[in-house]
């Protein structure tokens, strides 16, 4: 009995432990979901600017490939790849439906960055796909899957393991095709 007795405090703090553990986890999930919130804030009707070294307009296909250092910009949003297709209409004034990078792509608004191997923005449906070797950075927190789907117009996000594949160098983090991450958690300076 005194063995048991003498490990109820220790049950007990184990138990109090766990409570903080999931509210801090609870907290640090809002805290992605707030990030996702921000990049779906974004104004997906300000105007474009994009520049490249190199760019062809394809008029009979309403499409601008740029290649060669590509980065794109709009209201903050900042879209860099090695080579992107710009699909367009053109009904007396251009209208861009889609971009489409490759190639090592990185988007970034404010202190958060997106990384992956592919994405698309459907301008028409105001969504934000990145497939490949996904990585999401925002200070000390990341976030790793196979594909992030950003609703820019409800304003959700999600990471999912689809498409995850190791790579060299990638750490193999995508391997088993789950979502992992790793977030940072505030140090108490309280001594108890």
């Amino acid at each position: 009995m005194t063995n048991t007795a003498s490990n109820l405090p220790s049950l007990k703090q184990a138990s109090q432990l766990m409570l903080a553990g999931f509210a801090a986890t609870a907290l640090l999930f809002a805290g992605i979901e707030l990030q996702a919130q921000a990049i779906a804030g974004h104004n997906s009707s300000a105007p474009v600017t994009y520049s490249a070294d190199r760019i062809e307009l394809q008029d009979r296909q309403n499409r601008v490939v740029l290649s060669g250092d590509v980065r794109i910009e709009q209201a903050g949003l900042t879209v860099r790849a090695a080579r992107t297709l710009v699909n367009y209409s053109d009904s007396g004034e251009l209208s861009i439906q889609r971009i489409t990078a490759v190639g090592g792509v990185v988007v970034t608004r404010g202190n958060e960055t997106a990384r992956g191997d592919t994405a698309i923005y459907d301008f028409n449906r105001r969504i934000i796909t990145m497939a490949g070797n996904v990585r999401i950075n925002r200070g000390g927190d990341t976030l790793n899957g196979g594909r992030l789907v950003i609703d820019l117009a409800s304003g959700l996000s999600s990471v999912d393991g689809r498409g995850a594949r190791s790579s060299p160098g990638a750490g193999g983090e995508n391997s088993s095709g789950r979502v992992s991450g790793r977030f940072a958690v505030p140090q108490n300076t309280d001594s108890e």
